[in-house]
């Protein structure tokens, strides 16, 4: 794992990880490029490609994600997991929160049982498509729910939101240029009673970056 280039992208930001997150995430790396050898997982390998695609795209939510708070665990959702990202780095990084991973490949879902057993990390392990998850579970909403470019905006919103508690919030992580899709997601928002609070411009490294757009449910 290129811890450094992950610790000074943190330090850049003030942002500081506890000692047994550095263990953790280089024992996750471990694991995911393990099995990626027999399952598909994830097409980026190496260290440094790593360290920006899945770690630092990952905790580049940590700045905008609520502070932990006294006597309770904010509840997240990541849809469309896949290889864990960016669920479990945010769980190793935040043990406060509450996570449930959501794919609809049983496959990822059992390698990441396996792989959480072995970081000792609680988290919840979920196999179901995005948008038959309120069908299937009704009352199940989260306070927090995370997606990385897995659809067009106003299709992801329309698969999300549904699973956002009232007063929560949704996390798409976007490309560089999502002023378009963002226009055409105005209908779906409006259904759904949510709004854009702000989209904002993240530097992985240099020449890299992506959008977060978060987007919160009316109360």
């Amino acid at each position: 794992m290129d811890t450094l280039r992950v610790k000074n992208w943190l330090d850049a930001r003030d942002i500081q990880l506890p000692d047994a997150a550095w263990v953790q995430m280089a024992q996750f790396q471990s694991l995911v490029l393990t099995a990626n050898q027999t399952m598909n997982l994830t097409a980026i390998t190496s260290d440094e490609d790593f360290a920006i695609k899945h770690f630092i795209d990952s905790l580049s939510l940590l700045p905008l994600l609520p502070p932990p708070q006294a006597g309770r665990n904010w509840t997240l959702l990541d849809v469309g997991t896949g290889a864990g990202f960016p669920g479990v780095p945010l769980k190793i990084a935040r043990v406060d929160l509450d996570v449930t991973l959501l794919d609809a490949t049983r496959k990822r879902l059992d390698f990441l049982q396996i792989a959480l057993e072995k970081l000792g990390l609680a988290a919840q392990c979920l196999h179901a498509r995005a948008e038959e998850l309120p069908r299937l579970q009704p009352r199940l909403t989260f306070d927090l729910v995370t997606a990385r470019a897995v659809a067009r905006l106003d299709k992801l919103i329309g698969y999300t939101l549904p699973l956002v508690a009232p007063g929560g919030y949704f996390f798409a992580m976007k490309g560089p240029d999502v002023s378009q899709e963002m226009e055409e997601a105005r209908p779906t928002l409006k259904k759904h009673r949510a709004t854009i609070e702000k989209s904002v411009v993240v530097a992985l490294a240099p020449g890299m970056t992506h959008t977060i757009i978060v987007i919160r449910k009316a109360a």
